[in-house]
This record gives structure tokens, C-alpha cells and sequence, in this order.
């Protein structure tokens, strides 16, 4: 039996003991490339079962251990449950894999319609009311997430601001490159670091590319794997990052609306009332950590550990955030 026939034929195990015996696996399709974990279309037939389920797996031999920087796809599927329990918008999870079902680490979900790439979601017609719309949700939403009390089965690091400009300086020094701006930008953000917030979960990559948007607005919020306790400001400024705007920079919140939206209705959902200056460090910060990921990229591409050209494609990014930082740090510097 082939390495496919073996997954396919494990797979349509797991599909007859979470559902019925007559659940059969019609057909898998793998979905990215899953540089972090893989993505699985499965269409079933008979039985219980949905006729279409998502498989979010971790790559094949690859285990979560607690120091990797995800937090594992178990914990990812538990806050997923947590998140669904306080009204956020989120696939349902059908089954977290055990270790005898010998998948690997991951869960399965039900499958959420709707889109994902940023530039149609931000050109495209039929999506003119929900970019109208979607401020006001993403503000809801991070409310409702931000208000989840961390499952007790759940390892979750916390990572204050300081910790995470600490973090990404390291990884930036580490590489020896001469990047004046980045030297320029974190000594602003340790002069001006701002009064901690109490810590609350924080998804860690809501943006853009990490929610799934129908004609309707904001469809479901994906992608947990970065999730951590942490300052709120950190969610709700990486939407703003103008690398996230993905070309409408007239546009602070993600290029298709304006902060000040999301703002009140997160106020109004039960979190914290924040103003848009509030948002001004942990947007620098954001830059920042975007630009020392986009060199490690490079780095990687460099080295040879990943010669694929999606990694240098990125890594010529970092050029992008330096302009970004470069506007920032005039913009408080002329206040």
C-alpha cells in the first residue's frame, strides 16, 4: 500500500468512527502548498457526515512541540471551540486526530464558503457591501475574541510588547544585516513602548488572507496558529499595517475602511474604547516584525533551506516596510 493509500485509507477510518459506518471518503484535494500545515478538501458520501470537510494537518513526520512558534493544531482547534461558544464567526470543529488514528497532528472542520485573497476581496463588485460592512464585524468580532477565557487544556505563551519587540530585534540582529531604519525604529519603539494592557487572546494574525469574506462581510476568522495572550492593540493595529492593505494605503484598516469604525464597534461589543493613536505604536511594531519575517525569508532562500521563489518574492518586501517605517517615524517625529 502507497503512502496515499495508506493516509486515504486512515482518513476514511477516522470519517466512519466520528460520523457512521456507511461515511465513505469520496475524494481528498490538497488545497496550498502549507508551508506550516497542510490543507485538505475532503468530499464524503453517505452516512452522517457534511459532503465537504476541511483537513488541517500538520506537514507529514512534523509534531507540535511546546517550544515551536504555533501553538499547535489541538490548541488550535480548542480555541476554535472557544471562539464558536462566544459568537465569533468560525468553522465548526468536527474532530480533533488522536495518536492511534496515526494522521498526525490536526482536526477536522466543516468547510466555510466564501474568499480569502485580499485583491479580490478589495476589487472585486460583488464585494462592495462587505467591505462597507466589514469594519464594524472585524470589531465585533476581535470583541468576542478578546473576551475568551483560555481553555484550561489549552498551551498558550503570553507575549507582552516588549517581549515581542525583544523577539524580532534578536532575530533582526541575528542576521548581521546594517538596516539603519530598523535600528532607527526600535529605539523609537523602546522610548515610547506604551502603559501594558491587562493580557486577553489574541488571535495573532487577523488580517486580510486570515478571514474568510462572502458578499455578506466577514464569514469566518481562520488561521489560530499564531494565536497567544497579549496586549488587544496588537490584533487590531496588524490589520492596519500597510503592508495589509495590500495597495489601497488610503484605506488604514486593511485598504477597505477606516479604523475608527472598527473601533467603536469593539467599544460597543464589550472591549476596551480605544482611540486611533492608541493603534500608532503597535502599528510601527507591526511593520517592524513584518519586515525581520520577510528577511528571514530571504534568508531562507539564500541559505538554500527553501530555494522555492515564494520566499525570495517576499523577502524583496522588506524594502516596502522600510518606506512604511520611514513614514511613520516622520509622522510622530513632525508631531
Amino acid at each position: 500500500m502507497s503512502d496515499t493509500q495508506e493516509f486515504e485509507h486512515r482518513l476514511a477510518g477516522v470519517l466512519r468512527r466520528v460520523y457512521s459506518d456507511h461515511t465513505a471518503l469520496q475524494s481528498i484535494e490538497r488545497l496550498s502548498g502549507g508551508a506550516s500545515q497542510e490543507t485538505w478538501l475532503i468530499r464524503t458520501n453517505g452516512g452522517d457526515a457534511p459532503f465537504s470537510l476541511i483537513l488541517r494537518r500538520a506537514p507529514a513526520g512534523v509534531e507540535w512541540s511546546p517550544g515551536s512558534a504555533g501553538i499547535g493544531l489541538a490548541n488550535e482547534a480548542r480555541l476554535i471551540e472557544a471562539a464558536e461558544t462566544v459568537g465569533v464567526p468560525v468553522p465548526k470543529v468536527a474532530h480533533i486526530l488522536r495518536e492511534d488514528e496515526a494522521l498526525g497532528d490536526g482536526f477536522l472542520m466543516t468547510k466555510i464558503e466564501g474568499e480569502t485573497i485580499a485583491r479580490r476581496i478589495l476589487r472585486n463588485p460583488e464585494f462592495e457591501y462587505a467591505r462597507a460592512v466589514l469594519p464594524a464585524q472585524c470589531g465585533t468580532a476581535l470583541a468576542k475574541i478578546h473576551s475568551i477565557s483560555k481553555p484550561d487544556d489549552a498551551d498558550l505563551k503570553i507575549s507582552s510588547a516588549i517581549d515581542q519587540l525583544n523577539y524580532y530585534d534578536d532575530i533582526y540582529r541575528a542576521t548581521s544585516a546594517c538596516r539603519p531604519i530598523f535600528d532607527l525604529a526600535s529605539m523609537w519603539l523602546r522610548e515610547n513602548a506604551p502603559t501594558p494592557a491587562a493580557p486577553v487572546l489574541v488571535h495573532g494574525d487577523f488580517r486580510l488572507g486570515n478571514i474568510m469574506v462572502d458578499e455578506n462581510g466577514l464569514a469566518s476568522v481562520l488561521d489560530w496558529e499564531l494565536a497567544h495572550l497579549g496586549d488587544p492593540r496588537e490584533d487590531i493595529s496588524w490589520m492596519c499595517v500597510n503592508s495589509w492593505r495590500f495597495g489601497q494605503s488610503q484605506n488604514r484598516l486593511g485598504g477597505f475602511g477606516h479604523v475608527e469604525d472598527l473601533l467603536e464597534a469593539y467599544a460597543d461589543a464589550g472591549g476596551q474604547a480605544f482611540t486611533p493613536a492608541d493603534i500608532d505604536w503597535w502599528e510601527m511594531l507591526g511593520s517592524m516584525k513584518w519586515g525581520v519575517m520577510c528577511m528571514t525569508m530571504y534568508e531562507s532562500f539564500r541559505s538554500g533551506a527553501d530555494p522555492s521563489v515564494e520566499r525570495a518574492a517576499i523577502g524583496r518586501r522588506v524594502s516596502e516596510t522600510e518606506i512604511d517605517l520611514i513614514n511613520l517615524l516622520e509622522k510622530h517625529t513632525d508631531a
